[in-house]
């Protein structure tokens, strides 16, 4: 079916924003518009390449940033749905889409004549008189393609190619998995007794969790992407601690059909291979060299520079926690499943302060309205207003309109906030448009979340953590819905990986301001405000636990840097994935038993099926960053219209149009320190 008037994907949305017209989009349509967008954008780079003409930055730039809006927009629209409501079709289409847009990227950057015209452009660049946002799309797209294999041979092109095809089935292969595997093992309780601890929405949203399974009577609890569970805190029943802990950790790793060892040591391998055949040592050095790090052995320096003081942290903690529990009546060993419970034992005795009590003063709702939406109209004076008239990819995802203060439109923001069978796990945002000048495009964003979902008329109430991943990923929808840029190439989160979460983790530092925190975190029966004495016992014991926290998180970055720091060679050995795992932690100090790695290497999506290979360092390479400008806003007034027109001006609104660290220095006025970083995290002593 590709007749333009039976298939809504193949002409572009009439919908406000070129919102996709989910409502008429069916599974069937998608492969048909994917096959024509690929043959309208090889049309198009075609016609580039095929001009007699000498290059140009209108013939070749500014044509080549024209072309695949077709394939930009198909894919937006699906990708979006692949990943949040990844129905059995879908993923069949996923799967067979897998290797044929690999095919497609790396016939657009293998290309000999398109190379040859761009790196013309790149070798007269300081002649051309370009504006620096062009000259930058230049240098970025010589980068990439030389970065991508561009200027080899015809065999290592098509050697290349293989790799990358193959490569994206086995990551397409590890989220199946995953995602099916985190369902199987959802772990099944019978009687309400072994969830004690848990509040009455909890216990109803495990119980609807189990009415959805076709099992009445009885409670699920899903598992959550990181190796713990919020559930973990609170539940009094130590075996059920214990089992849902094990479930977390053997997924992707039972010998059946959803087994992932096999795949990440194939992805591995393609990957050292890939890299080898781009003249790098391995594929950590063919990432970091196209991010602000440069090299591994940066990111090994810092890593190694936060590992020995955190997992020292890590030790007292852990001796805190046993100390407690051997003072009770029947005293046993602290094990993994058991640091969060007694951790909050610990929370409670020294700062008198229980956080799995303050969910009543989480009201979603009342959390996105008056803290999160709040917060940056403050800031940014930016406002918003629900569309119920226009409908996502679900009927239960909800669509806002965002507007500047002068009342201008600015995008769309869509929230799918609880979780499903049929989407993946953690949270994220993405965009189904990009802004760009060029193409006349406003931005649409769009954020997840994996919240349990309450009994109908309950209310969803969220832990501390849930606030903070919303606050999180709404700073990454800030960075795409501010982006003001002339090409797409630049818009919104389309930076280096290891400074996109930088924006997102700014934005955390709203939830304990007093003017937001008082707003948002109000009961939600009595509507009396969180008492001041529960908000300074949270600030007092921000830097508590830390040591687990920031030895769980460095654990599995360094995992990542392991598996992607070795050459062809030792890839190619016959690893043990267990093994492997357990001697990168020893070789960095991390290795205590009761703190796992926050992600094991058979679910760690990040890397074996998401973006960050090599990257997922990211999170604190760009902490530094993070603490220096929060250290910024407390000397400069905070939450101010002032100070949120400089941060939006100067680096969430220029995109990848400028680079990340120059960027930075522009609104910092100098390179980031560190210090802010260590005290944060406690890791100064």
């Amino acid at each position: 079916m590709t007749d333009a008037a039976a298939n809504p994907l193949l002409t572009p949305s009439s919908l406000p924003y070129a919102l996709p017209p989910y409502a008429e989009i069916r599974a069937e349509h998608y492969l048909p518009a994917f096959g024509a967008a690929f043959a309208e954008h090889r049309r198009e780079v075609d016609h580039i390449t095929r001009v007699r003409s000498m290059p140009t930055f209108e013939n070749t730039m500014v044509a080549l940033e024209a072309s695949g809006s077709a394939l930009d927009r198909v894919a937006r629209t699906f990708y979006t749905v692949s990943s949040a409501d990844a129905t059995a079709e879908v993923q069949e289409i996923d799967e067979t889409l897998a290797p044929l847009m690999s095919a497609h990227h790396d016939a657009i950057q293998l290309d000999s004549a398109l190379y040859w015209r761009i790196s013309t452009l790149h070798d007269q660049l300081e002649s051309l008189g370009l504006d620096p946002e062009q000259e930058r799309l230049v240098r970025r797209h010589h980068r990439e393609m030389t970065l991508a294999g561009a200027g080899l041979d015809y065999d290592a092109k098509a050697r290349l190619t293989d790799l990358n095809q193959r490569l994206s089935t086995l990551t397409t292969t590890f989220e199946k998995n995953l995602l099916a595997d985190t369902n199987d093992l959802a772990v099944v309780f019978d009687d309400a007794a072994e969830l004690d601890g848990l509040t009455d929405g909890e216990l109803s949203a495990a119980a609807r969790a189990a009415e959805d399974r076709g099992l009445p009577g009885r409670y699920v609890v899903t598992l959550t992407l990181f190796t713990g569970h919020p559930y973990l805190s609170v539940l009094t029943d130590r075996e059920s601690r214990r089992r849902i802990m094990a479930a977390s950790r053997s997924r992707g790793s039972r010998g059946d059909e959803n087994d992932n060892r096999g795949v990440l040591r194939e992805i591995v391998r393609l990957r050292a291979e890939r890299a080898e055949l781009l003249g790098y040592s391995s594929h950590a050095a063919a990432v970091t060299a196209d991010e602000t790090a440069g090299t591994p052995e940066a990111v090994h320096d810092l890593l190694r520079r936060l590992a020995r003081p955190a997992a020292a942290n890590a030790v007292r903690e852990q001796q805190a926690l046993q100390a407690l529990i051997d003072r009770g009546d029947a005293p046993f060993p602290l094990e993994a499943h058991d640091w969060a419970f007694y951790t909050e034992k610990v929370r409670a005795a020294e700062y008198d302060l229980d956080r799995s009590a303050l969910r009543p003063w989480f009201e979603a709702e009342r959390v996105l309205q008056d803290g999160v939406f709040a917060a940056a109209t403050a800031l940014y004076g930016i406002t918003f207003a629900e569309r119920a008239d226009l409908r996502a990819y679900r009927a239960d995802v909800r669509v806002f309109e965002v507007s500047n203060e002068d009342g201008s439109p600015l995008g769309l923001y869509i929230l799918d906030l609880y979780t499903r069978d049929t989407k993946r796990g953690g949270a994220w945002m993405n965009s189904l448009v990009t802004q760009s000048h060029l193409r006349g495009t406003d931005p649409v964003v769009v954020n997840n979340l994996n919240v349990p979902q309450p009994a109908p008329g309950q209310p969803t109430l969220l832990t501390l953590d849930e606030v903070t991943t919303l606050f999180h990923e709404f700073g990454h929808a800030l960075h795409g819905l501010f982006a003001t840029v002339t090409y797409p190439h630049f818009a919104g989160t389309a930076v280096f990986r290891d400074f996109v979460e930088f924006p997102s983790q700014v934005n955390e530092m709203w939830i304990y301001w007093p003017e937001v925190l008082t707003a948002y975190a109000r009961h939600v029966e009595t509507d009396e405000p969180l008492p001041a004495d529960v908000i300074e016992k949270l600030t007092a014991s921000e830097a508590f636990n830390q040591g687990f926290s920031t030895s769980e998180y460095l654990a599995a970055s360094w995992i990542d840097q392991a598996w992607h720091g070795l050459s062809r060679a030792e890839a190619e050995a016959d690893l043990d994935v267990a093994a492997f795992e357990a001697a990168a932690l020893a070789d960095i100090g991390l290795d205590n038993p009761v703190v796992p790695t926050r992600y094991s290497s058979t679910y760690f999506a990040h890397v074996f099926s998401g973006g960050y290979s090599a990257g997922y360092y990211s999170y604190i390479w760009s902490e530094v960053l993070d603490a220096d400008t929060v250290e910024w806003f407390h000397e400069n007034g905070g939450l101010t219209r002032g100070n949120g027109d400089r941060f939006r001006d100067r680096l969430l609104g220029v995109g990848g149009s400028k680079d990340p660290l120059e960027a930075y220095r522009d609104f910092r006025g100098r390179d980031a320190a560190i210090e802010p970083l260590l005290e944060r995290r406690g890791l100064t002593g």
